[in-house]
């Protein structure tokens, strides 16, 4: 037993196993699969959380049991026996670590679009009903497909069996079990269809077949949607129906609950909430559940935070508390809290970067911790260099407040030269949205961890080089940033408001407005969604064949939903071309890249324009010839974790590199990963 009375550090016995605390990371797929395996990337991944002090990883996000269930999201392969050693190599290291670890089992039935991936075989549902979010148009699973699909079911739970993993649970929310449950998607007339009893027919069969295969002492669990929260779908009464009797028939060792569907992007982030949304709001549901059925419940939904996850266990809601985007965070939270250092822990931010990544880029990624999903190179607890050395670090946005983070936990005396007031650098513009406050939480992190760490900041100092080398660094690392620049415009670029000024509310917004957008991603987006949450006309003009392209589905959402409400209207495949004054308003020329002869004209109170930044580097460039490496960056030795920097010039007094927005404009994962995979080498 620990010796402690925190609820979050008590351990939790699950039929024969005993979990150390009340810690999880539920079921995810972070994409880091290589040929549907879990090789060395995903792993690591794994590992880092149970060093870190979790008590259960539950890998996969689902693992796929059937070949004609395509992968939509880099979903493991369980149906293949060559998953077993690598599962096994996973589950042993984080035993050795003390974390049990388990896997989610399903098949994605409509929840997929990869008909014409693989092997090319029909996508699959109880109905042929089209899921919005993944497009594909299923064919109605036959009774040879059922038969089938439940014996995959039973051979995949051997084979994570004889991986020695700890337990599975199946996928029951938006998949092919569940698919059968809610009549939303069951339009079935014969016995998978029509009543409760026939519409669970299907996770009976797989149930009961996986029980046989595995004996009565493997664990086995389900993840459920125990409401859809939806007209047409699965009602609140039916599905704590489906959880009493799942849990009646003894063969189900804990519920997962979920609340909410899943078939549209919109829908999905009402089960899993995003920045700006109310945290932990199915978690009295989940109690109520735990309450119904007398079983073990877990439960994951927007925990982000230590207080609100000691909460839902001291208060009887949840017997083990999913905090799973907290983890990809900071996968160290239960060591940190076991030491006593529970405030070190790096929040999660609810930017949601992870789940959109993995469609955007085909990986998760956490928006301010570099190292989450990099295990193999970057390193999530920074070591002592050999040599301590002088740094001045020029700029206190996230690159900077980053970069001087790893350089005095490698030991470094680093100062910072801030120009601003205050640190936080564009950070300090995306927080004028209400809606993305909780960003700041990426800067206020770092600020406490400098100033245990000893780091000297000092505020409105517009560096030159006599305020860096008066300081006699040994080196030197700009993160300057960048500033806002204008599209090219054939006339009339005076008159343009840039999207920066109406952020930082130097501008007052003027309707109409035209809002022209050629970046594509949060900045031109929270531009508009202020604009129009305070009222004003507003369209958005975008060259893309799709608005704000830079960004995922689920960030999407909450614009769209703004977009909706306030009318604004959204006008793609267009071009700004110029403006001009008329009167007291302005007209905007619009053309077209697809017709040199298309125009139209807006007649505007105002043109504000989102085109990203360009770098602020003119101290860099008077610093580079005094610099030993005269500024030059070996990447092949960065990409291999050498040091990177040459010595051109080797009686020069100090090394100089540049990142984040300095060097180009990106975004603020960028930012942080290039001063983590600099400055831990340095």
């Amino acid at each position: 037993m620990p010796l402690t009375n925190d609820p979050l550090l008590q351990p939790f016995q699950l039929k024969h196993l005993t979990l150390r605390n009340r810690l999880m990371s539920t079921a995810h797929e972070p994409a880091y699969s290589e040929d549907g395996m879990p090789k060395d990337r995903y792993r690591l991944y794994h590992l880092e959380k149970a060093k870190g002090g979790i008590a259960l990883t539950m890998t996969a996000g689902s693992a796929i049991v059937s070949m004609d269930s395509p992968p939509a999201f880099g979903n493991l392969s369980a149906y293949k026996d060559e998953i077993v050693p690598w599962l096994k190599r996973l589950a042993d290291d984080c035993h050795e670590h003390g974390a049990a670890v388990m896997i989610q089992l399903t098949h994605l039935g409509r929840r997929t679009s990869g008909w014409s991936r693989g092997h090319w075989l029909p996508v699959l549902a109880p109905s042929p009903v089209r899921e919005q979010a993944h497009r594909a148009f299923p064919k109605e699973a036959e009774d040879w497909d059922i038969e089938r699909i439940v014996g995959d079911y039973a051979a995949a739970a051997q084979r994570m069996q004889a991986a020695g993993l700890d337990g599975i649970e199946f996928e029951a929310y938006g998949h092919f079990m569940d698919q059968f449950w809610s009549p939303a998607t069951n339009r079935r007339e014969d016995e998978f269809g029509g009543s409760l009893e026939n519409r669970m027919r299907f996770s009976s069969l797989v149930i009961d077949a996986v029980r046989k295969a595995v004996g009565p002492d493997f664990i086995v669990g389900i993840r459920m949607a125990a409401d859809e929260d939806w007209e047409k779908g699965l009602s609140r009464e039916e599905g704590v129906e489906i959880a009493r009797r799942l849990t009646g028939s003894g063969n189900i060792d804990f519920l997962n609950i979920i609340r909410g569907h899943i078939d549209s992007d919109a829908a999905l982030t009402g089960v899993i909430p995003i920045q700006g949304m109310r945290s932990a709001p199915h978690l009295d549901f989940a109690g109520e559940v735990r309450e119904a059925t007398k079983f073990p419940v877990f439960h994951a939904a927007r925990i982000a935070d230590v207080a609100t996850a000691r909460h839902a266990i001291a208060a009887g809601r949840l017997d083990m508390v999913g905090m799973t985007r907290a983890h990809i965070a900071d996968p160290h939270i239960g060591r940190k809290i076991l030491a006593g250092e529970e405030h070190r822990i790096r929040p999660c931010v609810g930017a949601t970067y992870c789940l959109d990544r993995i469609y955007e880029g085909g990986e998760a990624l956490c928006i301010h911790n570099a190292a989450t999903g990099r295990e193999g190179e970057m390193p999530h607890d920074i070591v002592k260099a050999d040599t301590s050395r002088t740094a001045v670090v020029v700029g206190a946005g996230p690159a900077g407040l980053e970069a001087a983070r790893v350089l005095a936990e490698r030991g470094h005396r680093v100062t910072v030269l801030e120009a601003m007031g205050e640190a936080g650098g564009q950070i300090n513009l995306l927080v004028r949205n209400p809606r993305r406050k909780e960003m700041i939480g990426i800067v206020d992190w770092r600020l406490a961890e400098l100033e245990r760490l000893g780091v000297e900041i000092r505020y409105d100092t517009y560096a030159d080089v006599a305020d860096v080398t008066v300081l006699d660094p040994d080196l030197v690392v700009i993160a300057t940033g960048g500033v806002a620049q204008f599209p090219e415009i054939e006339s009339g670029a005076e008159l343009l408001t840039s999207s920066w000024d109406i952020l930082a509310g130097a501008v007052r917004p003027a309707g109409p407005v035209l809002l022209f957008d050629d970046n594509g991603g949060h900045a031109g987006m929270s531009t508009a969604e202020l604009i129009a949450n305070g009222g004003t006309e507003l369209e958005v003009v975008s060259p893309e064949r799709f608005f704000a392209p830079e960004m995922g589905g689920m960030n999407h959402v909450p614009y769209a939903k703004t977009f909706a409400e306030k009318n604004v209207k959204v006008t793609i495949n267009t071009r700004l071309k110029s403006v001009r004054r008329d009167g007291n308003g302005l007209v905007a020329v619009l053309g077209s890249d697809y017709s040199e002869s298309a125009s139209q004209e807006r007649r505007v109170a105002q043109v504000v324009v989102e085109h990203g930044t360009i770098a602020n580097a003119d101290l860099y460039v008077e610093l580079k010839p005094l610099s030993r490496n005269l500024g030059a960056v070996d990447y092949n030795a960065l990409i291999n974790r050498k040091p990177p920097l040459p010595e051109t010039q080797p009686d020069a007094k100090f090394d100089l590199i540049r990142i984040g927005d300095a060097v180009a404009g990106r975004n603020v994962h960028a930012a942080i990963y290039d001063a983590l995979r600099y400055c831990s080498l340095l």
